[in-house]
C-alpha cells in the first residue's frame, strides 16, 4: 500500500507540471489530494498516479 510523503497544509510540486508552481495541500481523502497550485489554482490530484514532490521550504 502506498503513503502520502506530505501533510495536510504541506507545500508541493507536480512532477509532470512545473508550470503549475508551488502548491499546498488543502485536503486528503485517502490518496486523493485537493491542492491549490499558484499558477493552476484548486487541482485534485489522486496520488495512486501522481508522485507529488515534497518541498521542504515554501521557498524551494
Amino acid at each position: 500500500m502506498a503513503f502520502l510523503d506530505f501533510s495536510l497544509g504541506d507545500f508541493v510540486r507536480h512532477p509532470q507540471k512545473p508550470e503549475w508552481g508551488l502548491g499546498q495541500v488543502q485536503s486528503i481523502t485517502g490518496m486523493r489530494v485537493v491542492v491549490n497550485f499558484e499558477d493552476a489554482g484548486k487541482m485534485f490530484i489522486n496520488c495512486e498516479i501522481v508522485n507529488l514532490e515534497p518541498v521542504a521550504d515554501k521557498t524551494d
